[in-house]
């Protein structure tokens, strides 16, 4: 073969060559650009919308926040809410507060004492708190009003009983049902000894009641005029944990009453609420989310904090605690 025509193959094989070797290299490279996150020059806590809870629909959880921040920065973030995050919100405030020194927070108006998510909300819509905490959705007037929840934890309810009440069994959220609507008023219809149950309610106004009235009774109304039946006239759990006794019974977040050793947790369903495993699978009935909630316009430091919470870290701590992160 001449030289000339060994060069012109060479040079052939050459562009071949270079032409799949290109081809690929494109070929990666758009792959790559798929897949790849798109960049944002926003820094950010959570790489997924924040789910809030629908003005239209206090019942549904939306994808996306969409926070005004225009008002300025307070000079202290002030927070109102459940008893049931009372220690949640305790230690998310001690990390906040390395990440933002400047801007002390607190919780419950006007003495560090929560006041249930009602008046917390009430708090937030008339301009004294910067955030509610809420055990609940919003009802609709609240919806309207302008505040906006944003889901940041899940919890469970715990049924509880005294440690010493001779009922060792477990209970249906039937027979739960009943006892609050006065249709089952003795331990023994339900195996334990002959004694009136005494039924303790949660105060008018408290989101754990509401949420108890919405999923345990399916909106039907409590019994009060029940004998033994007892409403409680303050958003407090340690109180009612002393009056239970021997024969009463009542309900709490999981993670107030857990550790606590004058009272029992009873089973529902078979399932206990600190199994977070079953509880995660869908398995223990009495589920709820927690939310942190702001007026649709807000401060740059309320939104921070809640962005800090629904972040790795904070997430972290609600898992701690005895919670069940969002993710």
């Amino acid at each position: 073969m001449s030289q000339g025509k060994e060069t012109t193959i060479l040079l052939l094989s050459l562009l071949v060559t270079a032409g799949i070797a290109g081809g690929g290299y494109w070929f990666f490279s758009q792959q790559s650009k798929q897949t790849q996150s798109p960049t944002n020059s926003q820094p950010t806590t959570n790489s997924q919308p924040i789910p809030t809870v629908s003005s239209n629909s206090p019942q549904s959880l939306p994808t996306a926040l969409s926070l005004d921040t225009s008002l300025p920065n307070p000079t202290v973030l002030e927070m109102d809410g459940t008893t049931a995050m009372v220690s949640l919100i305790k230690e998310l405030r001690n990390a906040y507060a390395q990440i933002n020194p400047n801007i002390p927070t607190t919780f419950g108006i006007p003495d560090g004492n929560p006041n249930g998510t009602g008046k917390g909300l009430q708090n937030l819509l008339n301009d004294k708190a910067a955030i509610a905490a809420s055990s609940r959705p919003l009802k609709p007037e609240e919806a309207q009003a302008g505040v906006q929840l944003i889901p940041v934890a899940r919890d469970t309810m715990a049924i509880i009983v005294g440690a010493n009440n001779p009922f060792k069994g477990n209970l249906t959220v039937e027979q739960v049902r009943d006892i609050y609507t006065g249709k089952i008023t003795n331990w023994s219809q339900l195996g334990g000894a002959n004694a009136p149950i005494k039924v303790i309610n949660r105060n008018v106004g408290s989101g754990g009641r509401d949420f108890f009235q919405d999923t345990v009774l399916l909106g039907q109304a409590f019994a009060p005029d029940s004998p033994n039946f007892i409403t409680w006239d303050k958003s407090e759990t340690t109180a009612i944990l002393r009056a239970i006794g021997d024969t009463g019974i009542s309900y709490a977040t999981t993670s107030q009453v857990e550790k606590q050793e004058i009272i029992r947790i009873v089973p529902i369903n078979g399932v206990i609420p600190t199994d977070q495993n079953a509880v995660r699978v869908g398995k223990y009935p009495i589920t709820r989310n927690l939310f942190l909630g702001v007026k649709k316009k807000t401060s740059p430091a309320a939104k921070q904090f809640i962005e800090f919470t629904l972040s790795p870290q904070g997430q972290q701590i609600v898992q701690k605690l005895g919670f069940i992160p969002m993710q």
